[in-house]
């Protein structure tokens, strides 16, 4: 099995900026430099965002054209963080049905909350655009620090989240290069292990459903790798896009069974897929693992309730939030930098569908 205590590094793609469109940087402009381009104090391009009916109109219209011209953001938290007093810790999950996004932001929460910080949350999807909308919407917000629950790809976003200057903690996942700090597994070795725990269990020709990016395409990287080391056939390989819900897996599964299915046992690369599949799989009539075994990632309360459960590779979501929180306070108490990278096992847990 693979070595839990020297996790793989995660091959993370790195996407640059479309022709034509240059890096999303830049740093947010300070009213001192709206207030300078306007020819006026920065008092009076304050009074005009409090109280515009005490400045004349002819330098109202003015400082409000510098303002239009710049992308100037005044907003409470922006104030803040100028005067060094943000307490606002942004976090972006990928999906906000997955039971373990949701206890990596509780557990950052509980880790941040005492010490007088708000936690914010936000949905990227999967997806690439509403990424790039995010990213670009913290130059309004501008938050003490932002956690994702996974990688940056786009070089354009990890660009404008370095521009921010505040701590910017990754995770599900381990690259070489962070942009800043990183708590994680590796992908590779997720898919490697399924791989390995499949051939253990007597199964030679195999099927794979998951994302075919990001970091579904990672694990499916390592267990293509595993597979091929131990003399597997992967004999079918289901893409699936943004994922949604148990849905996403039941169709992923029917698309399995109509390419006329000639595996013995599935990973699924995604808790929801693995649950949706095995539900799926019951509908039909399927005995699981007798006619088909099934191997998940990740884990949910679903999948531990239904008959028979869902096998699964998992992890300690939770700690993730803990480690990504103290990580976090640290950094914004100012303390002597610790290590900014940490890994998290990495375990398998059997429930009877392999």
């Amino acid at each position: 099995m693979s070595d839990p205590t020297k996790p793989t590094y995660d091959d993370v793609v790195r996407i640059p900026a479309p022709p034509g469109r240059g890096p999303a940087t830049g740093r947010p402009p300070r009213i001192e430099e709206v207030a300078e381009r306007a020819g006026v104090a920065p008092i009076t391009v304050s009074r005009v965002l409090r109280h515009p009916e005490k400045v004349n109109r002819e330098t109202r219209d003015r400082i409000l054209e510098v303002i239009e011209t710049t992308g100037y953001a005044s907003n409470p938290h922006a104030r803040a963080l100028r005067s060094g007093r943000s307490n606002v810790v942004v976090a972006f999950v990928s999906n906000i049905l997955s039971q373990q996004f949701g206890l990596a932001v509780r557990s950052l929460a509980a880790a941040l909350e005492p010490e007088g910080y708000e936690v914010l949350v936000g949905q990227t999807s999967y997806s690439y655009a509403k990424e790039v909308a995010m990213i670009q919407s913290l130059r309004g917000i501008r938050p003490a620090a932002v956690m994702f629950t996974g990688v940056i790809e786009l070089q354009e976003n990890r660009a404008a989240l370095q521009e921010l200057g505040i701590p910017v903690i990754e995770t599900w996942a381990f690259p070489r290069d962070p942009i800043d700090m990183l708590v994680g597994f590796s992908n590779a070795d997720a898919g490697a292990m399924a791989a390995e725990r499949l051939a253990q269990a007597g199964h030679r020709r195999l099927a794979f459903i998951g994302r075919s990016s990001g970091r579904g395409a990672l694990r499916r990287d390592g267990f293509r790798a595993a597979a091929t080391r131990l003399g597997l056939e992967i004999v079918h390989e289901i893409g699936v896009g943004e994922i949604t819900g148990l849905v996403d897996g039941r169709a992923a599964f029917t698309a399995l069974l109509d390419r006329g299915n000639r595996a013995s046992a599935v990973f699924c690369a995604n808790d929801l897929l693995a649950t949706g599949a095995l539900i799926e799989a019951r509908s039909r009539g399927i005995s699981v693992p007798r006619d088909l075994a099934l191997l998940g990632f990740g884990d949910n309360d679903v999948a531990d309730q239904i008959t028979p459960g869902l096998t699964t590779i998992t992890f300690n979501a939770a700690a993730i939030g803990r480690a990504a929180g103290e990580l976090l306070l640290a950094r914004l108490a100012g303390t002597p930098q610790i290590e900014p990278r940490h890994a998290v096992e990495l375990v398998l847990l059997e429930r009877g569908s392999v």
